[in-house]
């Protein structure tokens, strides 16, 4: 009996086991073919929408761009002398109030402080005694004149009166150019207000309300500008000179907008070297419409063609050598990237200039072609 048990347990241990295998047989998942994330032929990477490498490269559009004549010549931002003034008191006082802060735009006549200056008030009052003094030797003069002409006088006598007269107008007029020279006319007072010889911005200011100012200041109160136009001064070297000549177009970059540029011609060229530097200074006078630049700035300025004659311009990471050629990666559609060989103008930093084998508006990858052509040399 017992013998019977053990063998009808067994069998049904042996049934059990082979259920379960015929069950895990028939609920096992079906493999799926892993489709590729790369597609490629000699010259042409097509990925896939989720392909990984493409989060490891970037695609820009190509910029068409005037073509340059040399290579970027290092400058700075200064500011344009014709439309700027330096304004510095003409007097010796106390800042007494700021009328006109740095950004502000006046006009010209507009004032910018107001002096506490004894000097201006001792010019005032030279101008009233000097006036009063010309009236009292007039009216002298008017008298004896109705003396002399009814015989009471001395002709001697006339001509003194008359020469009264004339000295008293010399200093008038002396006395009143000089208030003149301080303010441009005879305000009233003893408070002298320092104006703009011009319109425009602010741009720079030196004193402040309680501080001295000198009439022989190293350095000017206020500097008014015309911040819409500004000049770049190129320290040439020697052996660049052939490079710039009056009249040229140029094109200025600036560190703190690397994308931009900004266009301007050679307006002047200095007529000798620098005997300590051995460089020439040239001057090229630049638009600066949305006030960008700022004096001081450095600047590149790069000497163009034409500004009608453009070349496509592409970062230097966009391009990688093989052999003697150079090649840059095409987008043709989304994911699929084309290896082209192009011939470059002006190899600068850090764009290069194509003359051949590029069109404007193009994408191309500015990052990662190494990668990518490392993907493509499994074919080669």
């Amino acid at each position: 009996m017992i013998i019977r048990y053990k063998k009808t347990a067994a069998l049904l241990l042996i049934l059990c086991g082979a259920g379960y295998v015929l069950w895990q047989k028939s609920h096992a998942p079906e493999k799926v073919a892993a489709k590729p994330a790369l597609h490629k032929t000699s010259d042409t990477l097509r990925f896939d929408a989720h392909a990984p490498q493409l989060d490891f490269i970037r695609i820009s559009e190509v910029e068409a761009m005037p073509e340059p004549l040399a290579e970027p010549l290092n400058a700075r931002v200064s500011y344009d002398d014709n439309r700027t003034a330096r304004v510095f008191s003409p007097i010796t006082g106390r800042v007494v109030r700021i009328l006109a802060d740095v950004g502000a735009h006046v006009k010209a006549g507009d004032g910018l402080m107001i002096l506490d200056a004894p000097d201006y008030a001792q010019a005032v009052a030279d101008v009233s005694r000097a006036d009063a003094d010309l009236e009292l030797k007039q009216q002298t003069y008017a008298r004896a004149k109705l003396i002399y002409d009814a015989k009471g006088l001395a002709q001697k006598d006339l001509e003194s009166a008359k020469s009264d007269v004339r000295e008293a107008q010399a200093e008038a007029v002396r006395a009143s150019a000089r208030l003149a020279n301080l303010t441009g006319h005879a305000p009233a007072g003893a408070q002298y207000v320092l104006r703009s010889p011009q319109a425009g911005v602010v741009s720079e200011r030196q004193a402040s309300p309680g501080s001295e100012v000198v009439a022989d200041a190293a350095s000017p109160q206020f500097v008014i500008t015309d911040p819409a136009h500004v000049w770049v001064q190129v320290d040439l070297p020697e052996q660049e000179m052939d490079k710039l000549k009056v009249g040229q177009s140029v094109l200025a970059q600036v560190d703190a907008y690397p994308t931009e540029t900004f266009s301007g011609k050679v307006t002047a060229i200095s007529g000798a070297l620098d005997p300590v530097t051995r460089r020439m200074q040239v001057r090229c006078e630049i638009g600066n419409p949305a006030l960008k630049l700022k004096p001081e700035m450095y600047a590149q300025i790069t000497p163009i063609a034409d500004f009608r004659s453009s070349l496509p311009r592409i970062p230097n990471t966009a391009i990688f050598t093989r052999g003697l050629y150079s090649y840059v990666f095409v987008e043709q559609s989304p994911g699929v990237l084309q290896r082209r060989k192009v011939a470059l103008g002006l190899q600068g930093y850090p764009y290069s200039y194509v003359r051949e084998g590029l069109k404007a508006k193009e994408r191309i990858v500015t990052s990662g072609a190494l990668l990518l052509n490392a993907e493509l040399a499994g074919n080669e």
